[in-house]
Parts: C-alpha cells; sequence; structure tokens
C-alpha cells in the first residue's frame, strides 16, 4: 500500500485474494500513460483491461498474452496501439457507450474494439452509421474485384457452351473489356439516339405522307429506319437475356424494363395493324396503335445505361426523396394559401380571372414556379401584392433543397470514383503478392468486417514508429521502451 492509499499490482506469480476494487492498474497505450482502478475495470470483467487484474497470479505467459510488454519495476503494461482510439474506447468503462472521434478510420476503430475485447453493441447508434457505411465500401469494393477476377479467370470444368455465354454477357455488358465491345457500345448508343430523332421527325407533317385513306402517316424512309433500330434493340436484349447468369433478376432489373417497353410497342402496334383490323373497328386500331407509338419515348431512358452521369443523377435524386418531399409540401401548402387569397381579394373587381378556389391552384402553381404563363393574372392593388409575395416565397422554396441534392450527387460521384480507384489498388496489390502468398480470391476479408484479419502484432512493426505517434496534447508523453528494451526476450523482461 502506498502512500496515497491504493494498493498496487502484487508480484507476478503470487497468490492475493484482498479485495479487487482497490487495485491500480497502470497502462501506457502507445505512449499515452492512464492510470485505471480495478472497480472502473471490473464493470466489463470479459474485457482485456479487466483481465489485466489477474493476470500476474498466471505468471508471464499470460501475461504476454494480454499485452506487449510489462516492466516489472514501474509495473506498467504496455500496448502498441492507437492513444487515440484507446482514449474513446475507455469511455465504456465511464459511461457505458463507446463515441468515435471524428478522423478515425471506422474500420481501424471496430479493430481496436476487437482487441480491447470491447462489443460492438456499446458502439453508439450515431458512429454506428459510419460503420456500417465502410461495410457497404468494403463490399462494394469486394464486389468490384470479384467481378474482374471472373471476367479475367477461366474455369476449365466449364463447357463450351457455358464459357460461350461468358464471353457474351462480357462482350455485351463490359463495354471497357476489349476494342469490339466498345465499338457495340458506342453503336448502340447511336442507334438510340437516331431512333428517338426518328420518333421526332415522324411528326412533322411535311415529312409525313398519305395512305390510302388520306390519313397522314409516317414516312417509309423513316419506318424502315426505325424498324432497323428496333431489330438491333431486340437482337441485344435476347443476347443478354440468354447470356444473363441469373435470368430472373435479368428481367426484373429496372433498366431491362425499360428496354421492354421501348421495344414491345413497336411489336403490339404491328400485331395490331395486320391482324387487329378483323376484330375491331378500324378506328380503334388506330388508336390504339397511336397510343402505343407514345410509350416510345421510353427509350430515352436507355442511354443511361451508357451514361455514367445519369446513373449518378438518378441515385442522387433517389437519396433526396426527404428534400424532395419537403418541397412540394411546402409548395402544396404555399399554393392553398396564396390561391385561396388570391381568389379572397379579386372578388371585388368586376373582370376578375379568379373564378374559384380550385382554379386559382393553376394561378399559384405558375406563380411560385415563376413561369407565369399571363393567362391568369390579379387585377386588384391586393391581388398584386399576394403575387409578388408568392412568388418570392416560391423561389425560396424551391432554392432551399438543391443545396443537399448537389451534395448527394457531389457525394455519390466522388465515392463511385474512389470505389474503382480502391478496387484497382486491391488488384494490384493481389498481383504483387500472388507470387509470394498464392492467394487467388478477391479480398474476402475485406467482404465482411466479421471475418477481419486481426492487425499485425507490435513486434513487427518498425521499432522507430513511436516516434512518429500523433499524441494528444492533453496527454502527458511517457516514451515508449527504447529499441534495445523493445526487443528484449521475455526472458530478460521476467529479470
Amino acid at each position: 500500500m502506498d502512500g496515497t492509499g491504493e494498493r498496487s499490482l502484487p508480484e507476478p506469480g503470487s497468490q492475493d485474494s484482498r479485495a479487487d476494487d482497490d487495485i491500480e492498474i497502470v497502462v501506457n497505450v502507445g505512449g499515452v500513460r492512464q492510470v485505471l482502478y480495478g472497480d472502473l475495470l471490473s464493470r466489463y470483467p470479459e474485457t482485456r483491461l479487466a483481465e489485466l487484474i489477474h493476470c500476474l497470479a498466471g505468471g508471464y505467459d499470460t501475461i504476454f498474452s494480454l499485452c506487449d510488454d510489462y516492466d516489472p519495476g514501474k509495473r506498467e503494461f504496455y500496448f502498441d496501439r492507437d492513444p487515440d482510439a484507446f482514449k474513446c474506447v475507455i469511455e465504456v468503462y465511464y459511461f457505458g457507450e463507446v463515441h468515435m472521434k471524428k478522423g478515425i478510420c471506422p474500420i481501424c476503430f471496430k479493430n481496436e474494439m476487437d482487441f480491447w475485447k470491447v462489443d460492438l453493441k456499446f458502439l453508439d447508434d450515431c458512429c454506428k452509421s459510419h460503420l456500417s457505411e465502410k461495410r457497404e465500401e468494403l463490399e462494394e469494393i469486394a464486389r468490384r474485384v470479384q467481378l474482374i477476377l471472373d471476367d479475367l479467370g477461366v474455369d476449365t470444368a466449364e463447357g463450351r457452351w457455358q464459357r460461350c455465354q461468358k464471353c457474351v454477357w462480357k462482350f455485351l455488358e463490359k463495354p471497357e473489356s476489349s476494342c469490339p465491345a466498345r465499338v457495340v457500345a458506342v453503336l448502340s448508343f447511336l442507334l438510340i439516339l437516331v431512333s428517338s430523332v426518328v420518333m421526332c421527325m415522324g411528326t412533322i407533317p411535311e415529312l409525313q405522307v398519305l395512305d390510302a385513306e388520306g390519313n397522314r402517316v409516317e414516312h417509309p424512309t423513316l419506318e424502315n429506319v426505325e424498324t432497323a433500330c428496333i431489330g438491333w434493340f431486340t437482337l441485344e436484349y435476347l443476347l443478354r437475356l440468354f447470356s444473363s447468369p441469373n435470368k430472373l433478376h435479368f428481367a426484373l432489373s429496372f433498366m431491362n424494363i425499360v428496354d421492354v417497353l421501348a421495344i414491345l410497342p413497336f411489336y403490339v402496334s404491328l400485331t395490331l395493324t395486320h391482324l387487329g383490323a378483323r376484330m375491331m373497328e378500324l378506328t380503334n386500331v388506330q388508336q390504339a396503335v397511336q397510343a402505343l407509338r407514345i410509350m416510345r419515348i421510353a427509350r430515352i431512358f436507355k442511354l443511361a445505361r451508357h451514361s455514367s452521369g445519369l446513373q449518378t443523377l438518378t441515385y442522387a435524386l433517389k437519396r433526396s426523396f426527404k428534400e424532395l418531399g419537403l418541397l412540394l409540401m411546402y409548395l402544396a401548402v404555399g399554393i392553398f394559401v396564396f390561391s385561396a387569397l388570391g381568389y379572397t381579394m379579386e372578388q371585388s373587381h368586376p373582370e376578375t380571372l379568379f373564378k374559384s378556389i380550385p382554379q386559382s391552384f393553376w394561378w399559384a402553381i405558375i406563380t411560385m414556379t415563376t413561369v407565369g404563363y399571363g393567362d391568369i393574372y390579379p387585377k386588384t392593388t391586393l391581388g398584386k401584392l399576394n403575387a409578388a409575395i408568392s412568388f418570392l416565397c416560391g423561389v425560396i422554396a424551391i432554392a432551399l433543397p438543391i443545396h443537399p441534392i448537389i451534395n448527394n450527387f457531389v457525394r455519390y460521384y466522388n465515392k463511385q470514383r474512389v470505389l474503382e480507384t480502391a478496387a484497382r489498388h486491391e488488384l494490384e496489390l493481389m498481383e504483387l503478392n500472388s507470387g509470394t502468398a498464392g492467394e487467388g480470391k478477391a479480398g474476402g476479408s475485406r467482404g465482411d468486417l466479421d471475418h477481419l484479419p486481426p492487425p499485425e502484432p507490435a513486434g513487427k512493426e518498425d521499432p522507430s514508429w513511436s516516434s512518429r505517434l500523433k499524441l494528444s496534447h492533453s496527454d502527458t508523453f511517457i516514451p515508449l521502451l527504447t529499441e534495445e528494451k523493445h526487443h528484449r526476450t521475455r526472458l530478460q523482461s521476467c529479470k
């Protein structure tokens, strides 16, 4: 017992049956020295720090199974771990929960929690989201690497049909795989543009011709171009469907549904034109064909398959549903309020254009969105004042969610670039390590955080790393063991 009234740790191998609550534990984590007490650590007996209370009774083998080094003179345990992460982990003994500091890698912090044997359930919900996001990124990197390795690898157990199917799928789905695949992707992109232009030109009266009944129809040349484009789209879709590894997932994919909606109207209208006249009146057939031709606008969405920018914009809008919902709510409230006020203020004018509140909704919509067609406008002074306030409120309401939507777009775009770079670096590392490790799987440990490999032991690190540690300004720096002492044997430590 020292002068402070606290009891220090007993000598290794000695038996001490006194209470553990007043034991004083001295730990040195990455150069930061901290004193802990038994009553604090015993709250979570399964953690590594709590095991230090009884480790001396088991001798030096038990001690060195828990820490990196031990100084019998100072009775101090040394850990070559991150001191910043340790200061976060130690909060579990004081507050019952762990918060991750900003700037710490979530994966490294999880490894630190695993080392100190602190369960992830103590991590606060605000920090678990960062860990989940990093888990998703690692799984995405592993998926991309695995896809690249699947494309590069050749399975000798596959038959000729499976290899042919795989080559066709790679040829159509991965334009970057070869120069012919890139040419086909560019050709498909151009045919989508040509088909869209032909659809628009077919509605120009000067380019239309008269049929046998005197009705204006699309020019035969434009119809032939349309038929050729549809033939290409059909062949491309069927080849991708037959070569798809998972046909059910392929058929239910959104972009593939768009492809079907772009192709199907042509064949349905062709069927109605040649066979529908026998079952229904000619007028109904023509109306049905005209309605189906309108559906051809769906093919413009096929451009999203070849444009990463459109895909990023779609994802940004999907992630911005909350902001867009708030925008619609603000506009709906403003439209209702200003249309009711406009109707009330304009009733005193004999030539009022506001006949009812529902009719005033149109005026409120075009005013708050700053379109202003001028078909309905106020004529009284109060009505004009109401209109001025309404379009000012509309500008503010529309401008508010723009910044979050742009942030979502930039964040997703940058994230995709980072993932692509990370996947490429992962492949480079695997290629460098393939000669020595001989491993061919794509970062399996990256796909699941629960199977992450443990960190390298401290003894394998560069002994000069302690001089480069970034320490907290509020802590006292206690130098680690010297290089000579750092590499001493256990027998020397015992002596």
